[in-house]
């Protein structure tokens, strides 16, 4: 019988809802130096570079813990580890208030940064309440909680402004405080963990739960995300800091902006599982590159003015993005970046089902590591160049790079396994792996003919 049987949906609705509203929190909180940390780096006189550093540490700390999170969860079930991880974490912003010097700061963001831990054990937790055909849907509304670095960009100022920077800290520790414990009330041990205690299974051990990262499409998955996770993050931090020295705004004004640009970058991911469990979440991967690499081409270019020799003499003109401009192109960037978050972790739990909480764990922390490398590299860049637009140069480097190899690996992946088909062949309408088999699994049996029908998967 499967562990999904006789539950009802208001249950599987109430878990997802409870685990969106966790999850929503611990984004809020992981993104907290967003803002305190602009009032931060004008109380000790930071450079770009060491504010950079400030805000991506948390970040460091949230994708590492990704790994054994992810493990403790397939071990001891979310509603457990998810609760206890809140509650660690609100005692680390609370100590937060009491810090003073920059290096003691890094050490504190190191406990805020387990924040960012939630993530997996989100993932691993909801996916066990929810069939294959309504995981790409069900993670998608969950991962809909990074709307908390929205609620941190526009909220947080206000709260700054109000109370200072230390007692916005002990707000959020005690609101986060509050929803650890209403998660646990509220919430039950998923159905699979309460399944195997049944049978009086002993938890999977680490070795085994790891034992699919040797797998080179794990890793693939991992780059994918380090882009539209690791960019979301590092932009949801970046951009506050950006509108107040690129645009001279005021610290409420640039982090309305931001949210405008994290809010679309969370909500749609709901939208994104969607899309993935309709069309497939190959196809979602091509639409979040493509336009990314459309929007960062704009975004990257400096403000420029030329001069040139005309018939009568000198010419001047200059060109630039106007705020309307960026903000818009921005909400764009957010909203295809959210997309493609849910595309990316569709694929774990199809691919491996007895794995979700380890390699999505992996996954989640590669993204993360996105998340604290760009912030640096950001602030490195303007300390370097001294060119604002320096930072959307560096994303869509990396977007390029990332698009390439993506199509160049799946042609490769779908000639071993289709050679007869044509270069016309529209690649991305094939299975990614063939339906019931594991990615180490043997290869599959190819069409009788060209015009054969292919086996349609869940990309």
């Amino acid at each position: 019988m499967n562990h999904l049987d006789g539950i009802p949906a208001g249950r599987q609705h109430r878990m997802l809802g409870m685990s969106t509203l966790a999850f929503t929190a611990c984004f809020a909180v992981w993104t907290i130096f967003s803002i305190i940390g602009i009032r931060i780096k004008q109380e000790l006189g930071l450079s770009d570079t060491a504010f950079g550093i400030l805000v991506a540490t948390p970040v460091l700390t949230g994708s590492i813990s990704r790994i054994f999170l992810g493990v403790w969860t397939e071990q001891f079930g979310g509603r457990l580890i998810f609760t206890l991880q809140m509650l660690t974490t609100a005692v680390a912003v609370f100590l937060l208030s009491m810090v003073h010097t920059y290096e003691v700061f890094l050490l504190a963001a190191l406990g805020v940064g387990l924040a960012g831990g939630s993530f997996i054990v989100g993932i691993a937790y909801v996916s066990r309440w929810y069939s294959k055909g309504a995981q790409g849907t069900a993670l998608g509304i969950f991962g809909a909680g990074n709307a908390g670095a929205a609620v941190t960009n526009f909220g947080a100022p206000f709260l700054v402004v109000a109370f200072g920077w230390q007692q916005t800290a002990q707000i959020y520790a005690v609101l986060l405080a509050i929803v650890a414990v209403l998660f646990y009330l509220f919430t039950q041990d998923d159905p699979a963990h309460v399944a195997r205690k049944a049978r009086g299974e002993k938890p999977v051990s680490a070795a085994m739960q790891l034992a699919p990262l040797k797998n080179l499409q794990v890793w693939r998955f991992a780059t994918y995300y380090f882009f539209v996770f690791g960019g979301f993050v590092a932009l949801a931090s970046w951009l506050p800091r950006y509108y107040v020295g690129a645009y001279h705004l005021d610290l409420e004004t640039a982090g309305m902006l931001a949210a405008a640009y994290a809010l679309p970058g969370s909500v749609f991911r709901a939208l994104g599982g969607w899309m993935s469990d309709r069309w497939g979440a190959r196809a979602v991967m091509y639409l979040t590159f493509l336009v990314s690499l459309g929007c960062l081409f704009v975004l990257s270019y400096p403000e420029t003015q030329y001069v040139v020799t005309g018939i009568k003499g000198p010419i001047a003109f200059s060109f630039g993005i106007g705020l309307p401009a960026f903000v818009a192109l921005t909400v764009l960037l957010g909203f295809v970046m959210s997309l493609g978050k849910a595309a990316v972790y569709k694929h774990i739990p199809v691919y491996y089902p007895e794995h979700v909480g380890s390699v999505g764990g992996l996954v989640g922390m590669i993204g993360g590591l996105g998340g604290f490398v760009l912030p640096i590299s950001f602030g490195i860049l303007n300390d370097l160049t001294g060119v604002w637009t320096a930072c959307f140069m560096l994303l869509f480097a990396l977007v390029l790079v990332s698009t390439v190899w993506m199509h160049v690996a799946i042609r490769r992946m779908e000639r071993r396994k289709f050679p007869e088909l044509t270069a016309e062949t529209f690649l991305s309408d094939l299975p990614e792996v063939p339906p019931g088999l594991e990615p180490a699994s043997q290869p599959a049996a190819r069409p009788a003919a060209q015009g054969a029908a292919r086996p349609r998967a869940v990309h």
